[in-house]
């Protein structure tokens, strides 16, 4: 969103530590990729993790290294991730993910620059900046006692929330825009127009998927492209699917309604008779609908 790059623009030319905050396929990688391109550092190396893909154990030899025979499996020295950002950045997906025991160890290398591979006593020191993200209420967490507090507090020196993209309405268009234009290239196929009754879809669908889902949907639509421009009967059947039991209360009947014509409308490729039939409503009721929802 406009707000979240402007508050990224004002720490990008920092070492300041960065805690992005949003849902699940918000984009929260694709944004601290841009955040290390926009600072003093991009000419160093961008190292992600995701902590929830790792053991503890196993995150920890992977943050910050090991040396031969520290643990079973290790044949010889690796270094870790926090080696290989020296001087550039490292993203931390969910850190909320991690370990009681592997907070206190970031807390160190946060504080002091200093950390110990696995199995070797002499400190080693490196300089990467730390961008981490969260899905979860950190915060609420660290308050509760399943989050260190201390650590909470260092991550969270300049905090930048990303939305989930049901939001950012005004973002959709352009987004679906440019996802057609990465596939098309991809596919080696002519970029195709978004016509208005999908974009229609996409700005009233409730994407659980956030970004990831929208990519994933527009990489569907160039699959089976021909050359058409691109249009609401290409939609996935389970696109149509609803989704309120995740929005609580924040829908009303004509919501309900047009979700059901939309999907009628869909399954019956098009075909109004037989999409009346399937809602058990006559034809002129049908069409009446349609133009009090604008479908």
């Amino acid at each position: 969103t406009i707000q979240a790059v402007a508050m990224a623009k004002q720490v990008a030319d920092t070492d300041t530590t960065v805690l992005l905050l949003g849902e699940t396929g918000t984009g929260k990688e694709v944004f601290a990729q841009a955040l290390h391109k926009a600072s003093l550092r991009r000419d160093k190396p961008f190292v992600a993790v995701n902590c929830s893909s790792f053991s503890g154990d196993l995150l920890k030899s992977e943050l910050f290294g090991h040396v031969a025979g520290s643990f079973t499996g290790a044949l010889k020295d690796k270094k870790g991730l926090f080696e290989e950002a020296d001087g550039g950045t490292l993203f931390l997906d969910e850190i909320g993910e991690m370990n009681i025991e592997l907070q206190a160890q970031l807390l160190r290398v946060l504080e002091n620059g200093v950390f110990n591979r696995v199995g070797e006593a002499r400190p080693t020191r490196v300089n990467p900046r730390i961008v981490a993200a969260t899905n979860r209420k950190l915060k609420n967490e660290a308050v509760n006692g399943k989050f260190r507090l201390d650590l909470y507090y260092r991550l969270a020196v300049y905090t930048i929330p990303l939305p989930p993209l049901r939001q950012r309405g005004d973002d959709i268009q352009a987004l679906a825009g440019h996802f057609a234009l990465v596939f098309a290239k991809q596919f080696n196929k002519p970029v195709p127009a978004i016509n208005p009754e999908l974009l229609k879809c996409l700005r009233e669908h409730q994407w659980p998927g956030n970004i990831r889902e929208l990519r994933n949907l527009m990489e569907r639509l160039l699959i089976i492209n021909r050359g058409e421009d691109l249009s609401a009967a290409s939609l996935p059947a389970d696109f149509f699917e609803d989704t309120f039991a995740e929005q609580g209360d924040s829908f009303d009947l004509s919501d309900l309604e047009t979700r059901y014509i939309r999907r009628a409308l869909h399954q019956a490729n098009g075909n109004k008779r037989e999409a009346a039939q399937m809602l058990g409503i006559s034809l002129s009721t049908l069409y009446r609908k349609m133009e009090e929802y604008h479908i």
